[in-house]
Order: structure tokens, then C-alpha cells, then sequence
């Protein structure tokens, strides 16, 4: 069984041999249900392509989970050749595929059809920093915070490995990933912005220093009749009354983050925060600034420039997220 990446395509073949096949059929068994047939009339002595991953991704639902549960859905592909048109006849060669499907995506140096993680063997579902090779998995925390952080057995089995408000370490299947502890008492408590990295698993990523919160609002205006013409004096109109009305008056608060000062192997991070299609901030509550609430948001930041400690010497990103709703209610 292969953990495959569903935001990369993934193709299923099978081979058609010289004579006696003309078409080729693909069924995709989502979670247990059969929910796609695709058929191909081919020709002979090629071979045939299905690409199953935009239509398995819309069976992926993707949610914010405060256990950090991994979302991934079971697909079961069979791709077979037939000996007329349209997948007409029984069949006469069979490929079954058995995969996880997950919330990722593989780079294009990597290679068609990506698997994650992306390497073999048992590691931390993070970017890993290669120029540490006794610290290859490292994170970076406030003081007095748990949390989680994603792993893979050698077998491939997903998991999430939790550490404590104290914890310096965690461990996942014999490797261990570094957690630094952070002051950012200086400028309050940061703000964790929590997104699914390029392992389909949620990561969080800790934004420590200066934070600026701000509103934009929009509307809409037309022009009122206000004159009132009674019947028995001259025409006039009530000065409080605006002759121009306002509606449909909505408004978006954006975050503005510092992230505070990383190192450039953590660089990663925050690339895949701008790949991510899926991001949470947690916050205080509107009402209530004691209890924290967390929301989702959009990344407005469309572009980076990677620093490096050569160039920058202190590596520090500025990030706007906009709330992923408007600020008055208006679902309907």
C-alpha cells in the first residue's frame, strides 16, 4: 500500500499488449464505495495511462483537528484491458492498486507519481534541515507549549507524536526531533499558525515577535428619494433622512505576523506555509481576549525572498493572513 500525494497527479497503467485489447477501463473504490469508471479505447502495443488524483482529492475532507488527526482517504484503483470498445468483453489483463491518499504534493524534481514521505524508512513528517545531520528534524516553540509533530514508521504508517509544556524533544519510531523553546514574552505569547504541509499532515509554525491586526471594510451606496410631498403644502425633505443609503456593508480583518528570528534551515517552513491550501491561526476570541479560539485564514503573502544568514544575517519573515470569513455573520 503507498501513501500518495493527491495535490501531484498520479497515474495507474497498465500495459497494452500488440493484439486482442481495445479499450481499458479504471474503477476508483473510495473509502469503500465505488465512485468513478473511466474507460480508454487504445491502441495497440502502447500503454495506458489513468491520472486518479483530482477526482480522488474531492473525497479528501480536509479539517482542522485539535488532536492533529491526520485526514486521509482509502482508494482502491483496477485498471483493466478489454477486447472491444469501451471496455466491452471480459477482461483480459488486470492492475489493482491499494493506496492512502493524502493532502500532499511531491516537487517536480522529485519525479512523477509521489509517494510520502518522499523517502524511505521511519522520519518526521517536516521539512527536514540537512545541514544539521545530528539535528536533521528540528522545531521551534514558545516556552510552556505543547503540541504535536507528525512521523512515519518504516512501514509507512502516519502518526503524530505529542510532547509535553516542558519537553525538549519528541520521538517518532526511533528518530528524535529537536524542539528550541522560544522567549516571546517580550511581545505576548506569538501567535501559532497551524497548515498542512507537503505531507498532508497539519504542522504548526510559531510567528513570535510584533503582530498588527487591521480591518478593511467594503460597501455598497444609492441615491434615496427623500422629498415628501404632502398633499396640502410644498414639497420637503427630512435633513436627518440620508438621501444616500449604505448596504451591504462587510468588512476582513488581516494579521500582519513577524515570525522572529529562525534559522535559514527552517526556511522550508515557511515555503510550505505559502503552498498550503489549508491554514489556521489561533487567537485570542473576539468577546473574550482570556480563551483562545482558532480560525481559518488565507495567506495574502504571495511571494518570499529566502533569506540566508550570508545575506541577512537575521532571518526574519513578515507574513499578512487574512480571516477566511467575513466579520459580520452571513452565513445563510
Amino acid at each position: 500500500m503507498a501513501n500518495i500525494a493527491l495535490r501531484s497527479p498520479q497515474y495507474k497503467f497498465i500495459d497494452i499488449p500488440s493484439s486482442g485489447v481495445l479499450s481499458a477501463k479504471c474503477t476508483i473504490t473510495i473509502g469503500g464505495t465505488l465512485r468513478y469508471t473511466l474507460t480508454k479505447n487504445v491502441s495497440p502495443s502502447t500503454g495506458c495511462n489513468f491520472d486518479i488524483s483530482e477526482l480522488a482529492r474531492d473525497y479528501l475532507d480536509i479539517t482542522y483537528a485539535s488532536n492533529y488527526a491526520i485526514d486521509h482517504i482509502d482508494i482502491v484503483t483496477v485498471v483493466t484491458t478489454h477486447p472491444q470498445v469501451n471496455g466491452g468483453g471480459t477482461a483480459v489483463a488486470t492492475n489493482t492498486y491499494t493506496d492512502k491518499g493524502y493532502e500532499a504534493y511531491g516537487y517536480y524534481s522529485e519525479g512523477s507519481n509521489p509517494t510520502v514521505p518522499f523517502a524511505s524508512g521511519a522520519q518526521f513528517l517536516i521539512a527536514p534541515q540537512d545541514g544539521h545531520s545530528s539535528l536533521r528534524w528540528q522545531i521551534y516553540v514558545p516556552f510552556g507549549v505543547a503540541g504535536y509533530v507528525g512521523y512515519t514508521t518504516s512501514s509507512g504508517v502516519f502518526s503524530m507524536s505529542s510532547y509535553s509544556t516542558t519537553d525538549t524533544t519528541a520521538s517518532g519510531q526511533g528518530n528524535i526531533c529537536t524542539i528550541n523553546r522560544i522567549d516571546c514574552t517580550k511581545y505576548g505569547d506569538g501567535r501559532k499558525i497551524t497548515f498542512i504541509n507537503r505531507y498532508g499532515v497539519q504542522q504548526d509554525l510559531w510567528f513570535f515577535l510584533k503582530r498588527v491586526k487591521s480591518l478593511t471594510r467594503t460597501n455598497e451606496k444609492f441615491q434615496s428619494n427623500t422629498l415628501e410631498i404632502p398633499e396640502d403644502e410644498y414639497a420637503d425633505y427630512t435633513k436627518s433622512n440620508a438621501p444616500v443609503k449604505v448596504f451591504n456593508t462587510q468588512g476582513k480583518q488581516t494579521h500582519t505576523l513577524s515570525s522572529g528570528y529562525y534559522p535559514e534551515t527552517a526556511n522550508d517552513f515557511f515555503k510550505e506555509l505559502l503552498l498550503s491550501e489549508y491554514v489556521w491561526m489561533t487567537r485570542p476570541k473576539e468577546q473574550d481576549d482570556k480563551s483562545e479560539e482558532t480560525i481559518p485564514v488565507i495567506v495574502k503573502t504571495s511571494n518570499m525572498t529566502f533569506k540566508t544568514s550570508l545575506n541577512d544575517r537575521l532571518i526574519e519573515y513578515t507574513i499578512d493572513f487574512e480571516e477566511a470569513f467575513d466579520v459580520i455573520q452571513n452565513i445563510r
